[in-house]
């Protein structure tokens, strides 16, 4: 079906089926019908509708035979012949007279950016292309509204761009009252479907980001899914690096959010000076918005990675830490990333199980959320299971390839291939993790180990004095403290602190 016909169309009826309800083209046409106030839904088969035709009025046919004499099969008649009679009864107003939204404001707690997705301009000229693009833009809106990173404004406040000239990019930012817009077009390109997207700051009309995603023609019904995730994984990383690096560069007057920014800056610097300094930017989000769940979220990461990496056990300190854990959850529990900082949290002191099934419950709110897949597999490796840590730093790489924690997933998948006795993968892992962040002490310790294993005793103790040299106030007390928390316990455990005992002695000079 055409878009032409769908809007000329004076009754659309969607059929809601298991296999309806997953379908990309399903949906857009059922959202183009209900824009034009045409849309005659009904349910054939039990299924969960989607979220926003959950409120529509739905007849279920789902019982219904075949015969004529049928009431719910009857009044379904009756709806679709009076929508017919009625000529689809009153029009919907145009979409140049919608009003704009409200000039977005920030206030001290602030907000993650406000983006608006532009309609996907069709390059092709086929009537099938129109009601992709149409659709791609609904399942973006609804993707990155399940992330983190951005607010992303409803595509009825952008229609009325999908025709005639476009304002400049300034002025679409100042009447939409948003901070980043996202362009695109899609197009056939030989035996391919390509998807060119590119983000543009507002004010400056600098274009940020830019990529293009292809996919088979013969493929795309069946790849459609992956292909939103993939762009909206791709946007939401991007999100990330900027709004840190602009949180960075801001002197003073801090909102909540841009703490909470400068905070995930400092975790992912990972180092002793670092971490602390975490913990005082996501306290001081705190001050500025008591209620704010991510900042108590962030603010129990930052202070269990800093007492995981930093401080003796103090159970009362531990205590502190839960009670940030538990705020958050009060506040935004069913927030994707309150619930993966938490879970981080809970994972750095000595809650693994509830860590890990709430990282389980991020990804399941949104599959593209990057940061819990890595909570989800350093979960996994705290606990024992490295197989599915390995899955799970997989799907991160695959969801979030420029995600400024990827050195984490390599490190971490060190010590899951350590974990299974594989030390030439555990080194490769760590390689990948160190050509990343040079600076990243943890992975010149866990190297040595490695090498050692292979029988590069040399190799293994100049790594430890550079460790040492890197870090010279940490001891052996600390190192072993990290390294049991770090993994199960067990013979394998300490037959590693062995080794790491063995490698420090043997590098006293270093210090």
């Amino acid at each position: 079906m055409t878009e032409q016909a769908l809007r000329t169309a004076k009754a659309v009826v969607v059929l809601w089926s298991p296999r309806s309800v997953v379908s990309r083209w399903v949906r857009a046409e059922a959202t183009l019908a209900d824009r034009n106030r045409t849309l005659v839904p009904c349910t054939i088969e039990p299924c969960d509708r989607p979220i926003m035709f959950e409120l529509t009025q739905t007849a279920d046919l789902s019982h219904w035979q075949g015969g004529p004499d049928d009431k719910a099969w009857q009044a379904f008649l009756g709806d679709v012949r009076r929508l017919v009679e009625r000529g689809a009864m009153a029009p919907a107003p145009p979409v140049s007279d919608l009003p704009a939204p409200a000039q977005a404001t920030r206030g001290k707690r602030g907000e993650a950016p406000s983006l608006a997705v532009l309609p996907f301009t069709n390059r092709s000229g086929l009537p099938e292309d129109e009601v992709f693009a149409f659709g791609m833009v609904e399942d973006l809106i609804d993707a990155l509204s399940r992330g983190v990173h951005a607010r992303v404004l409803s595509s009825s406040s952008t229609a009325r761009f999908r025709s005639g000239p476009l304002p400049d990019v300034a002025a679409m930012g100042r009447e939409l009252g948003v901070r980043y817009l996202l362009e695109g077009n899609v197009r056939r390109s030989g035996s391919d479907f390509r998807v060119t997207a590119q983000l543009i700051e507002a004010a400056s009309g600098e274009i940020l980001w830019t990529q293009k995603f292809d996919r088979p023609l013969t493929e795309l019904a069946v790849l459609q899914e992956q292909l939103i995730e993939e762009v909206a994984a791709h946007l939401g990383a991007q999100f990330f690096r900027l709004e840190m690096e602009q949180a960075l560069r801001k002197p003073s007057d801090l909102s909540a959010w841009e703490c909470v920014m400068r905070g995930l800056a400092a975790i992912r610097e990972f180092t002793d000076g670092a971490l602390p300094r975490a913990m005082n930017e996501t306290a001081q989000a705190l001050s500025i918005a008591p209620d704010y769940g991510l900042a108590h979220a962030v603010h129990a990461d930052a202070s269990a990675l800093t007492y995981m990496y930093l401080s003796a056990d103090d159970p009362e300190e531990v205590r502190r830490i839960r009670r940030h854990i538990d705020r958050a959850s009060a506040l935004d529990g069913e927030n994707p990333a309150v619930l993966a900082h938490v879970a981080s949290a809970l994972n750095q002191t000595g809650q693994g199980p509830e860590g890990l099934r709430r990282a389980k419950r991020a990804i399941e709110i949104n599959p593209g959320y990057g940061y819990a897949h890595l909570v989800a597999g350093i979960g996994s490796v705290l606990l024992g299971l490295p197989e599915a840590g390995l899955a799970h730093f997989a799907d991160f790489r695959r969801i979030e390839p420029n995600s400024p924690y990827q050195y984490f997933a390599w490190s971490w998948a060190g010590v899951a291939h350590a974990h299974m006795g594989d030390w030439a993968a555990a080194e490769a892992a760590v390689d990948r993790s160190v050509m990343l962040n040079p600076d990243h002490t943890p992975s010149s310790v866990v190297k040595a180990l490695y090498v050692n294993q292979l029988g590069r005793t040399g190799e293994a103790h100049q790594l430890m004095r550079e460790a040492r040299r890197r870090e010279p106030t940490a001891t052996l007390e600390l190192w072993e403290r990290r390294y049991r928390r770090w993994g199960p316990t067990g013979l394998t455990l300490e037959a590693r602190l062995a080794t790491l005992r063995a490698l420090w002695a043997a590098t006293e000079d270093a210090t």
